[in-house]
């Protein structure tokens, strides 16, 4: 079948900063149009921040990772991967999030994924506030829990924040095990540091069987190590991969919310997920860019380059 439509737009025949922005140039396809039917990859914005408890604004990062996506070319200049020319892909737009109710904005996130789902789309998700991964999760481990490769400085294990809320951007994958979405014995996440209120996250990661790779043992142990042993963990089976950017060092991504020093740098924060080639995957996230703390783009910059990088591993299992 001729994909030539899902192609994004040349910068060798429109200007980079001309036409209207989407997700690497690709052709934007709402959720009714009749090509959804040969859609394979779904791009996804989740302009949502209800989950922050601190420094807000990921909401603004889809519409700035888009707009900094436009440098993002067709092939890799590693490994050679042209994504687009194996799997068709393309800018689904955002899911619609309620500002005024964080319970509303997680049946509006599920009954949007239910219908990628649906239509044997893998969502491509760039965030918005990690508590959007949880009803993403809830659409697409419905018949199944899933493993997960989660890349982050926080394990978004707690149970609760201020007086038993449930539901925020340190909570997700707690509720996520608790509703069976996630196998925990699947679980491997990864860069975790930084202080902490308490070891109420890590007691309940080690009570259920997550493996937690502190930041110590990420760096002293090595990237090709650390991956292999992720890679065991999640298996063959399906497996989600939420990658948080502040995984990365905030002297290489400063713009986000929750910000820990101590972290990887651009090239190995891309390393990590070239090691995932081969993986099964069931989707996957980007999230926790806040365009307000670094306007000069960089860390939508460095987010755009990584979800180009998630593509190139997720797009081969589409191979025509």
């Amino acid at each position: 079948m001729d994909n030539s439509y899902f192609h994004p737009v040349s910068g060798m025949d429109l200007p980079r900063f001309a036409g209207v922005a989407s997700f690497m140039r690709l052709p934007q396809i709402q959720l009714d149009d009749p090509k959804l039917a040969d859609v394979e990859i779904g791009l996804i914005g989740a302009p949502w921040d209800g989950g922050t408890t601190n420094r807000p604004g990921p909401r603004h990062g889809p519409r700035q990772i888009r707009d900094f996506s436009t440098m993002i070319r067709a092939e890799n200049g590693h490994t050679r991967i042209r994504p687009f020319e194996l799997a068709n892909c393309a800018d689904l737009g955002d899911v619609g999030p309620n500002p005024a109710s964080v319970d509303d904005s997680l049946v509006r996130f599920e009954a949007f994924y239910s219908k990628v789902k649906a239509a044997k789309i893998m969502p491509m998700t760039v965030g918005g506030d990690h508590l959007c991964s949880l009803p993403i999760l809830r659409a697409l481990a419905k018949d199944k829990p899933l493993g997960m490769i989660h890349f982050d400085s926080h394990t978004d294990l707690f149970h609760s924040y201020f007086g038993g809320f449930k539901y925020t951007h340190g909570t997700p994958f707690r509720r996520a095990v608790e509703e069976g979405l996630l196998n925990p014995k699947r679980v491997c996440m990864i860069g975790i540091r930084g202080s902490a209120y308490d070891w109420e996250d890590r007691d309940f990661a080690e009570s259920v069987g997550i493996r937690v790779i502190p930041i110590e043992e990420f760096f002293a142990r090595g990237i090709d190590d650390v991956m292999g042993e992720a890679r065991e963990i999640a298996g063959d089976d399906k497996t989600y991969v939420s990658y948080d950017i502040d995984f990365v060092d905030p002297t290489f991504a400063p713009g986000t919310g929750t910000p820990e020093i101590g972290g990887p740098n651009s090239f190995q924060a891309v390393e990590v997920v070239r090691h995932l080639k081969g993986l099964n995957f069931a989707g996957a996230d980007l999230v926790e860019v806040s365009p307000p703390f670094d306007t000069s783009g960089g860390t939508a910059f460095l987010a755009a380059t990584l979800v180009f990088e998630l593509l190139c591993v997720m797009a081969p299992s589409f191979k025509k």
